[in-house]
């Protein structure tokens, strides 16, 4: 295996190391992206196979975001310390095995473990992916290294439900699972083979663990381990309370007692975080007014859209009639949308502040989703479902690249990636939440999904709820957030089609000069 590099990086992108770093880097981070999005249009097959309720299904989605949202920050550290290559290969291969796991499950217990096992490969490999780029190119050339892989990757979730379900209606929905193994071997070779292995300098090793950016002179801290029992405890209050939320209709003992632990483990998690000497999640960063503001509209913004997609992949099928290939690629135009504009949304945002499209783009979604109510047993797709996804789709152009340039602006320039994983973690969450508590707010019972007219009473309850977090999302961006500074750092993720999550930006490079 190569030494470990210290130096400046020197890969250039029309170098064929440059190209072969970008090939690697987007089929591994293109693998977790499109796991997370073909999923929603194979539910329904998922539970026709394995006689499955919703209550399983909304396990299936979730296992994956559960471990994914938890383990997300550690995960972007472990490369610094022990090897950036070594890490993201480490994570391809992890997420591999656990999606032959998923492709060979014989029941629901054996899929839903190996969706959380994947979650924990995709918490390597995704951050893994970005800190590879800034490692390896020089920095004249990152910026637009990390810009393709953001817009590598758009593509990635545009073809990801139309191929998803291509899958699903033909060799059927084993084989969104059993695609990655051979591309995590052609992944893993090229990483091997092309990728240099780099790692932080042993004097920034403290800064590393901490995440701050900063280097600290006291020798004594160099050697701070990492916050397993901050990701721990983050990931048992995410577990519990999304365990409660859903199996609350069951009114249980054990329901009532892992809502209470869902708290108490979250109390712990900022204890934990206040005192240890090197967090996972240093709570001084929420001492930004600015950037606690935009996590609070995050929370709002993508809890709503976690939950719309999930429930619009299944309307299409179950009550419209689709199959999962039509169901796929009816939900092209939002991505399309987000792919052609959202650079030119993050340079209006710049022009006029954050405020207006922070405020217009998620009342503008929330239109969309209130115009998705006429989409049930005799919708039309022209006359009813394009036009909500592109008011939608218009809407989520306005202020997904917004957020991140309000974001980046709200810390200083050493805690930027920082801020951006503490914020993509954030979205994570919202839309577990939002998968786990919206079919309990609707009235959903396990056996809704297979009764095309139970389902749309359903959905036709959930839309005003997702267009009301929306609203609430907007008010609270309206009332407090306050123009980007311009002299901050502006995201590199500047073109995406990322529906679920905001763009993970790089950490600073910190590499010596």
């Amino acid at each position: 295996m190569d030494a470990p590099s210290y130096e400046q990086p020197t890969a250039r992108i029309s170098s064929p190391s440059g190209k072969w770093i970008l090939l690697t880097t987007v089929l591994g981070s293109s693998m977790a992206l499109l796991d997370s999005t073909v999923i929603n249009v194979a539910l329904p097959h998922i539970g026709e196979d394995l006689t499955a309720g919703l209550t399983a299904l909304q396990w299936t989605v979730n296992a994956y975001m559960l471990t994914l949202a938890a383990l997300i920050l550690l995960g972007g550290s472990l490369g610094d310390r022990f090897g950036r290559r070594r890490i993201f290969v480490l994570g391809v291969i992890w997420f591999a095995v656990a999606s032959l796991l998923c492709g060979l499950a014989p029941n629901m217990g054996m899929l839903i473990t190996a969706r959380a096992l994947q979650g924990v490969g995709g918490a390597l490999l995704t951050p893994g992916s970005l800190a590879l780029i800034e490692a390896s190119f020089h920095p004249d050339d990152r910026a637009r290294a990390v810009g393709l892989w953001s817009g590598f990757g758009g593509i990635g979730a545009a073809v990801g439900p139309f191929l998803g379900g291509w899958l699903v209606d033909g060799p059927g929905w084993r084989w969104i699972f059993l695609l990655n193994v051979p591309l995590a071997l052609a992944c893993v070779s090229i990483a091997l083979r092309h990728v240099p292995e780099s790692m932080a300098a042993p004097h920034q090793a403290a800064a590393v663990d901490s995440g701050t950016g900063a280097v600290p002179g006291d020798t004594a801290r160099r050697q701070h381990g990492f916050d397993v029992s901050g990701a721990a405890l983050g990931a048992l209050a995410l577990a519990l309370a999304t365990y409660a939320l859903v199996e609350a209709r069951n009114g249980s003992v054990v329901v009532a007692l892992s809502a209470a632990g869902g708290v108490a483990a979250g109390f712990a998690f900022v204890f934990v975080e206040r005192h240890r000497p090197d967090p996972m999640m240093p709570l001084s960063i929420f001492a930004s007014r600015q950037f606690t503001a935009i996590n609070l509209v995050t929370l709002c913004l993508y809890a709503s859209l976690g939950g719309f997609f999930f429930l619009t992949a299944l309307q299409l099928q179950i009550v419209v009639g689709y199959s999962a290939l039509e169901a796929g690629t009816a939900m092209l135009p939002t991505t399309v949308l987000m792919l052609i504009f959202s650079s030119r949304s993050g340079e209006i945002a710049q022009r006029i502040g954050p405020r207006i499209p922070l405020t217009v783009g998620p009342l503008l979604t929330a239109a969309g989703m209130l115009m998705m109510l006429r989409v049930d047993l005799d919708a039309s797709y022209v006359g009813d479902v394009l036009p909500a996804l592109l008011v939608i789709g218009a809407g989520m152009v306005s202020f997904v690249a917004p957020l991140t340039v309000t974001l980046l602006a709200s810390v200083d320039s050493g805690n930027a990636g920082l801020a951006s994983g503490i914020n993509n973690a954030a979205a994570r969450a919202a839309g577990l939440v939002a998968v786990a508590a919206l079919p309990l707010l609707t009235g959903m019972d396990s056996d809704a999904y297979r009764s095309g007219e139970a389902f749309n009473e359903s959905f036709r309850r959930a839309m005003p709820i997702c267009a009301a977090i929306l609203g609430v999302g907007a008010v609270l961006a309206f009332v407090t957030v306050r123009g980007a500074a311009p002299d901050r750092d502006r995201p590199q993720c500047r073109r995406h089609g990322w529906l679920t999550t905001p763009p993970l930006e790089p950490r600073p490079n910190r590499h010596p000069r």
